[in-house]
């Protein structure tokens, strides 16, 4: 990709669950006149389905999504293609959020208060495949890294880490899916659900659903908005 399709402007996909939002940005880029909305996606699965066909020059990513999640669905997109551009979009832009979001391979991150300038800047620097984040995530990510580091200056020790598989099954969990149905989400054997729930629980010493879905809530998995009961 070289950040242009053959019309001169730069192709996105909309990854957004709630449709007036998508349709309110799909509208914002066609009066642009650089870009051109090529597809729209209302979950993670038909993100990573349209990243696969269409090969957009951007995919504009909205974090929390039901049955994948925005770092799930960046994670599965850079795993088909590592040449494709992911810029997230969110209502929420925590730290913990944003080093996530780097971490699986997305370019950029915007909180959605952005401006419309903001926006289309954050496109076209994305699209060039350059790093793009508001200046307020900069600021604050600068911040936080200078104090993770240790009295040596040395990082400190990170959390257990989940795999991409035992995120998803926490992601499908945390929003109330049994085994059953979240091995049918995840085209895979309920055993198998079973046996990457027990390690993720083993991992993260949480042996109850409330507690898995705090974790979640917490680490970014899912956002609090996601309709959800804990006990």
């Amino acid at each position: 990709m070289d950040g242009m399709n053959a019309g001169g402007k730069i192709s996105v996909v909309l990854a957004e669950d709630h449709i007036v939002v998508r349709q309110s940005l799909c509208r914002l880029l066609g009066k642009e006149g650089h870009c051109t909305v090529v597809g729209q996606a209302q979950n993670g699965r038909e993100a990573v389905a349209l990243a696969a066909t269409l090969r957009p020059d951007v995919i504009l990513m909205d974090m929390a999504m039901p049955l994948l999640n925005g770092l799930g669905a960046t994670r599965q997109i850079l795993t088909a293609n590592p040449a494709a551009r992911v810029l997230i979009l969110s209502a929420h832009s925590e730290n913990i959020y944003v080093e996530r979001m780097l971490a699986a391979g997305a370019l950029g991150f915007l909180e959605k208060q952005s401006s419309v300038a903001i926006l289309i800047q954050a496109i076209h620097e994305v699209a060039a495949g350059k790093t793009f984040l508001s200046p307020d995530i900069a600021k604050r990510l600068t911040v936080a890294r200078n104090l993770a580091l240790d009295r040596d200056g040395l990082p400190k020790t990170e959390a257990a880490r989940l795999t991409p598989r035992e995120t998803e099954v926490l992601q499908l969990v945390a929003e109330g899916q049994s085994n059953k149905q979240a091995a049918a989400t995840l085209r895979i054997s309920i055993k198998t659900v079973a046996k990457h729930r027990q390690q993720l629980m083993d991992k993260l010493n949480i042996h109850d659903t409330a507690g898995l879905t705090r974790y979640a809530m917490v680490h970014g998995i899912i956002e609090s908005r996601v309709n959800v009961t804990i006990l």
